[in-house]
């Protein structure tokens, strides 16, 4: 960590403080856009045990990545963050272009930059498309931001509606989820893999999100066939989680073993 050591003088204290101001904001906001970090608002078990109330604006979020997926104030909608646009897909199965102001209960973030690219030349499914990236991966002790771009001969997602309190915990919620079937489409993955041992801050293995190219529809990824694409991997070893500072995470219980709960969740 660097230190400066700046002596004033009467005459220009003012305006050296000034630009020492500014000097330090510009390092602060450039901080934020480290390579190989992550911003998560909140946990993943928070929001198992119904804690939809928002936290962080979109605004704010963006300014911590321009890559990510989440959710919405309610559960309203999942979240894809790609570019520095974020979308919420409804449960229409269309993606719109959120507001600035509207808030998010939980939501993971980074600005991406990938470290490797694996070119998928063969159809390949869900299951083997993970199996195939495990292979690439350089240990499973990091997190890693997953980009995939192609054409899908088959992308199943899925998509919740608002809820208003008292909220609902979200196994149950998802039980009253959309889901949506889209073939032949071009589209992206967007989403992370984090390591077993922070199950419970977010979902073990890997989460994703989809956004076609026409930037129409998209949801949480349940399942899919890759045609063929590009597949982006970028290594994360600094977490940065910011957790809400009043409302219903201060009561609530979240040492119950929610593992088995947040596998069908992620995955029905």
């Amino acid at each position: 960590m660097k230190t400066f050591n700046i002596n004033f003088s009467r005459v220009k204290a003012a305006a050296m403080l000034a630009v020492f101001i500014l000097f330090t904001a510009v390092l602060g906001f450039s901080g934020t856009q480290e390579s190989g970090r992550i911003f998560q608002a909140s946990t993943i078990k928070a929001l198992m045990e119904g804690v939809f109330d928002g936290q962080l604006t979109i605004g704010d979020l963006k300014a911590e990545g321009d890559f990510g997926i989440g959710t919405f104030e309610g559960l309203d909608g999942e979240m894809v963050l790609l570019n520095g646009v974020c979308y919420r897909v409804k449960t229409d199965g269309a993606a719109y272009e959120a507001d600035d102001t509207e808030l998010t209960p939980f939501a993971a973030v980074s600005f991406f930059k990938s470290d490797n690219t694996l070119q998928a030349d063969e159809p390949m499914d869900y299951s083997q498309l993970q199996k195939y990236i495990d292979m690439y991966l350089p240990t499973k002790n990091i997190m890693y931001m997953i980009k995939i771009k192609g054409t899908f001969s088959h992308v199943k997602t899925r998509s919740v509606a608002k809820y208003e309190k008292p909220y609902p915990t979200l196994y149950r919620a998802v039980k009253n989820q959309k889901v949506f079937d889209f073939r032949d489409v071009k589209g992206t993955l967007v989403g992370f893999w984090f390591p077993k041992y922070m199950n419970g801050v977010n979902m073990a293995g890997y989460h994703l999100h989809f956004i076609s190219d026409d930037r129409k529809a998209g949801g949480h990824l349940l399942d899919c066939t890759l045609d063929k694409g590009v597949i982006e991997i970028g290594n994360a070893n600094i977490f940065h989680m910011e957790l809400p500072e009043e409302g219903h995470f201060w009561d609530v219980d979240l040492t119950k073993d929610k593992d088995a709960e947040l596998k069908k969740v992620e995955s029905k």
